[in-house]
């Protein structure tokens, strides 16, 4: 009921002037609240919980968010020995230069057993150098050679004897084997010979060799060498040898260098590794470079 000395009239009029005014001071008091909002000082971070947060004065500079080291994988180089099995070799000083050197034993050898056994022992991985025929018919792989005038049924069997006479033998690599190596049925006999899981190393002793391509053809891993180190036997040959295996390590991010057990190839060898492992190289097995 309206008070005294009111109208009905003027009783309407003053309701809705409160009407009117109450939208308007809740949008003066939002306007105030963001006016203070934007000029507050911003709260303290909460702690990460990674540790205490570290004392001082703020930086002055821009934040330097550290960039991660550029950090590719380290070339490495495989050492493969190969013409091991004979009495007198110098196989001592080979497995004193680096554990992972590889060592290739010709079945046909004379302690071919004995040396592989003993390579074994001392942890070093061992192929079977397989004597296969070269195309100059004046220089002879040695006995039980594998030859393109075989019968497939033939070089089926002399490739497994050869690799049952090296014991412990984690893959092949061809000695000589100019001429086989570029006959696509010898070796397509070759890798058909081999034991699930063995490997096979083009020694490419050819240019023409097919070696490699075959052996991807029947899935068995494989890889190929890159350098002779000991064709000349000098120092500076060999070292000069030894530099264009890290050059293709380097590029290629792997390299095979393959090597005989003369003086002067373990003794450049014996100076080269403790060098290239110090820029970086890194000497792994034969069965780290297949594919």
């Amino acid at each position: 009921m309206p008070g005294r000395g009111d109208t009905p009239q003027r009783t309407s009029f003053r309701t809705i002037a409160v009407l009117t005014l109450v939208p308007v001071i809740g949008l003066v008091l939002f306007l105030g609240w963001l006016i203070f909002r934007r000029h507050a000082p911003a709260p303290a971070p909460k702690a990460s919980g990674r540790g205490p947060r570290a004392s001082g004065p703020p930086p002055t500079g821009p934040a330097v968010v550290p960039r991660p080291e550029a950090r590719g994988p380290r070339p490495e180089i495989v050492i493969i020995i190969d013409d091991v099995g004979y009495e007198g070799q110098p196989i001592d000083r080979a497995m004193a230069i680096d554990p992972n050197f590889n060592f290739a034993v010709l079945p046909n050898s004379t302690r071919a057993s004995q040396v592989a056994e003993r390579l074994h022992g001392q942890g070093f991985e061992i192929l079977c150098h397989l004597p296969m025929e070269p195309r100059d018919n004046r220089v002879s792989p040695g006995s039980n050679a594998v030859l393109t005038s075989m019968s497939d049924t033939e070089i089926v069997a002399t490739t497994r004897e050869n690799i049952a006479a090296v014991p412990h033998a984690s893959g092949v690599n061809n000695h000589m084997g100019s001429l086989a190596t570029s006959d696509r049925r010898v070796m397509t006999d070759v890798m058909r010979a081999l034991p699930r899981g063995m490997y096979f190393i083009d020694s490419r002793t050819d240019g023409a060799s097919i070696a490699a391509r075959i052996a991807h053809e029947m899935n068995v891993k494989t890889a190929t060498r890159q350098v002779f180190l000991d064709d000349v036997q000098s120092d500076a040959a060999v070292r000069h040898q030894v530099d264009l295996l890290s050059a293709a390590a380097r590029a290629h991010g792997i390299a095979i260098g393959i090597g005989h057990p003369h003086d002067v190839t373990l003794r450049v060898l014996a100076q080269a590794v403790p060098q290239l492992k110090a820029q970086g190289f890194a000497f792994v097995r034969a069965s780290q470079a297949v594919n």
